[in-house]
């Protein structure tokens, strides 16, 4: 994987959310990754490179180039 300039001029990095291939900007912390997906306050975990993250942690951990992140919800039922 490799470092791209967006149409913007910023460095993109390729990146694996959920299983899908995604281009995010370079430095892009875990936090805004995981609100891509879920406005959910509680109930979500978060892994990167299979190794789960502590919500606390979310804000100063960076995506790098070929991360792989998984951000999994709670769901209730019986």
């Amino acid at each position: 994987m490799t470092n791209s300039a967006s149409a913007s001029g910023s460095v993109t990095v390729s990146v694996s959310v959920n299983g899908e291939p995604r281009e995010i900007a370079a430095g892009t912390m875990l936090a805004a990754v995981v609100a891509t997906l879920t406005q959910a306050t509680k109930g979500v975990a978060a892994a990167l490179n299979e190794t789960v993250v502590p919500r606390g942690q979310w804000s100063c951990t960076a995506v790098a180039d070929g991360d792989r992140v998984e951000v999994l919800t709670a769901v209730q039922g019986g």
